[in-house]
């Protein structure tokens, strides 16, 4: 019926090419999405999870709903170290949160601006990249604005030791939550 349709009327048999193009277009796109190559890490870490007895509801590529043994992170089913993750919000908690993943392991908070200088503002934007608390398991980001004469935010450099002081308190802070909770039990 439709091939009939498509076949007798002259505007739809002009518009028919258009119409299949479209049609194997989005069947393509559909057809890619999400689709994304699978390195030799990705296998070695999803082997890993594997051994380590961690859940995965939807696939290996979904969230993490539980795991069968307690992890060093000092919980059950999270996929970061919460000591780092409790750590960073309490360093950053005097800037307003813009978003927190705890699941992904990244923390963004919106501009702050200080009482003292009100020409400046900063974002940070920390990533908890494992569930060991170790050094090399978070890295900071620290994003810096000045206003100038005419009122546009114009973005300035960060010092590298604004960064690696906010890393060091974050570790801090998270080796005294870690301290703290071995002496609790």
């Amino acid at each position: 019926m439709l091939l009939y349709f498509l076949g007798h009327n002259s505007f739809m048999r002009r518009q028919t090419p258009y119409l299949l193009l479209a049609l194997m277009l989005g069947a393509l796109v559909s057809g890619c999405a999400g689709s994304t190559p699978v390195t030799e890490d990705d296998i070695k870490s999803r082997e890993e999870l594997r051994r380590e007895g961690t859940a995965k509801i939807f696939g290996d590529d979904a969230f993490t709903l539980g795991s069968t043994s307690k992890n060093e992170a000092g919980g059950v089913g999270i996929t970061v170290n919460s000591f780092l993750w409790r750590a960073s919000l309490d360093t950053i908690s005097f800037m307003p949160l813009s978003s927190a993943d705890p699941f992904g392991g990244v923390i963004i908070t919106d501009w702050y601006t200080t009482p003292d200088s009100t020409r400046d503002r900063l974002k940070v934007q920390v990533y908890i990249l494992d569930r060991q608390l170790r050094s090399d398991g978070l890295r900071v980001s620290v994003f810096r604005q000045t206003l100038d004469d005419a009122g546009a935010w114009i973005h300035s450099t960060v010092s590298g030791q604004t960064i690696i002081d906010l890393e060091n308190a974050i570790l801090t802070r998270a080796r005294q939550l870690r301290i703290s909770s071995n002496d609790a039990q």
